[in-house]
């Protein structure tokens, strides 16, 4: 059996990342879906499954998840014509909190430093 090369998945997720951050803008039609941001993307070893992490702007992350799944099957098609591999894995798509879970680390970190409780909503700024 051939050992697959080294980094090829990365490659290949790294490509169809490229290529759906572009395909979201230009074919999703989905009014639920707001402006999305594409984070991450991980492939399964045998290629059948992707994990598409994903942020969003104008939109509730719950309502976007929804559209971007029901366009996972449109999606998958588009990017089968894109891609030269056998396989184009199944897409499902999950919101990436880790940008609010940084951005609420960050006020935690202000907070400690200042002494000073910091509101939830401040973003940050402190009367001086």
């Amino acid at each position: 059996m051939r050992r697959k090369k080294p980094g090829r998945s990365l490659r290949i997720a790294d490509q169809i990342q490229r290529d759906l951050a572009e395909l979201i803008a230009r074919e999703v039609r989905d009014p639920r879906v707001g402006m999305v941001t594409i984070n991450a993307v991980e492939i399964t070893p045998d290629y059948a499954h992707a994990k598409v992490y994903f942020t969003v702007m104008g939109s509730d992350p719950q309502v976007a998840t929804e559209g971007l799944n029901a366009a996972a099957g449109h999606l998958h098609n588009l990017l089968f014509k894109r891609l030269r591999i056998h396989t184009v894995p199944r897409l499902h798509f999950i919101h990436d909190e880790s940008v609010a879970r940084g951005f609420e680390i960050d006020r935690l970190i202000a907070q400690a430093v200042g002494g000073a409780p910091t509101p939830t909503g401040d973003a940050g700024e402190r009367n001086g």
